[in-house]
């Protein structure tokens, strides 16, 4: 789960963590109130979206009027923004975020991430903040510092001392980003963060620290233990289909290609979508319908799949030992038959009650194309559509 800039930066706050103040907005009236409430000369007014590069998306102003921050917002509110990480469909703004300008004056880069490798939680920095990550580490990889924290021990000065010298920050500013980093860390820890980043952050010309961005990534698994976190939710942001397969408690994800898959564990998930392509198709989604579906769910697993005008062809792969074959055969015919399936079904089961449901699918009448492995699904499924 993600959340928003401005959303993110009140959790840092919380935290201690320096953030400049700022302003939710909804509409132009709201975001020129905001300007006149934090008062200043400056304001950047920011679209919100769930998504990095917004500034050379035209999603970041400067606004040095509140006319200006007026006309800024009606331009951005509203507006399709296009960034490298939205796709070139982009993605529409509903909310900005009005905040106080600032002195930058050096901006670096911040970031704390499970590292799975270690089995720990890395701390990365580099002196080049404000820019792509992604481009600083193909390009220069060695601007890039990296610490890992064992989580029993914690964080400790010495590490935040070692990023602080390994991206050339100045003696005066040391002490603040020891403290900041450690607080950094503790709200990564606290909140059940996935992933929590800061860039840029800046250095003013007093030397002082403060987070101008804030993005956050969160453990889905543990959101039953923050409540507060999952309120701040934007299902705008969001793939509909996937806000909805999450109602079912489907695991699903929208991909390019135009074969739906259907398939009861994800590395078996994966093993399939693997196999389509081997044999030169494309899958249209990831689909993990669990351990324990019922025809129920596999209905709406197929409505949700249909839903997508490219797909042209169904996979269901299932391997029947907590789930029965016969389950998702009573799930794929009752499913077929309440969208009116017109798109070539491949099936292929194995495991619990295997001959049941086999014998479910060849009695029920419906065009269903059967398979015994996963490589003469896959080569049926990919036959289908061309």
């Amino acid at each position: 789960m993600k959340i928003h800039e401005y959303q993110g930066k009140e959790l840092l706050r919380q935290f201690g963590v320096p953030v400049p103040r700022g302003i939710p907005a909804f509409t132009v009236q709201e975001a020129v109130e905001a300007a006149q409430k934090l008062g200043g000369p400056v304001w950047v007014v920011k679209a919100q979206i769930h998504a990095g590069g917004r500034g050379k998306g035209g999603g970041v102003k400067v606004a040095k009027s509140t006319e200006e921050v007026k006309t800024l917002a009606g331009q951005i509110l509203g507006m399709q923004l296009v960034t490298h990480q939205t796709g070139p469909q982009g993605q529409k703004v509903r909310r900005l975020y009005i905040e106080e300008g600032a002195d930058i004056q050096k901006e670096y880069y911040l970031s704390v991430v499970t590292d799975r490798a270690t089995q720990k939680v890395a701390l990365i920095a580099s002196s080049e903040g404000g820019m792509e990550i992604e481009e600083v580490a193909r390009k220069t990889p060695e601007k890039i510092i990296k610490v890992f924290i064992d989580p029993i021990v914690g964080m400790t000065d010495a590490q935040a001392g070692e990023l602080a010298r390994g991206i050339g920050l100045p003696e005066g500013s040391m002490p603040q980003f020891v403290d900041l980093c450690k607080k950094l860390y503790q709200c990564y820890m606290d909140t059940d963060a996935s992933l929590v980043e800061i860039n840029p952050l800046n250095r003013d010309g007093k030397g002082n620290l403060i987070a101008l961005d804030a993005k956050f990534n969160f453990d889905s698994n543990a959101l039953f233990r923050h409540p507060e976190i999952v309120a701040l939710r934007d299902l705008d942001e969001e793939d509909p289909a996937e806000v909805e397969a999450s109602k079912f408690d489907l695991s699903y994800i929208s991909l390019d290609g135009n074969i739906g898959c259907l398939v009861n564990g994800a590395g078996l998930a994966m093993a399939t979508m693997d196999t389509i392509k081997l044999f030169g198709g494309e899958p249209a989604n990831f689909l993990d319908v669990g351990g324990g579906a019922t025809p129920e769910k596999v209905t709406e697993a197929f409505k949700i799949m249909l839903r997508n005008p490219k797909v042209s062809a169904i996979l269901v792969n299932i391997f029947g030992g907590i789930m029965r074959c016969d389950t998702i055969a009573a799930g794929i015919i009752t499913a077929s038959r309440a969208v009116s399936l017109k798109v070539p079904l491949v099936v292929r089961m194995k495991g619990t009650n295997e001959e049941l449901g086999k014998k479910m699918l060849a009695d029920s009448g419906l065009p269903i194309i059967s398979a015994n492995t996963m490589a003469e699904a896959a080569q049926k499924v990919v036959a289908a559509v061309k």
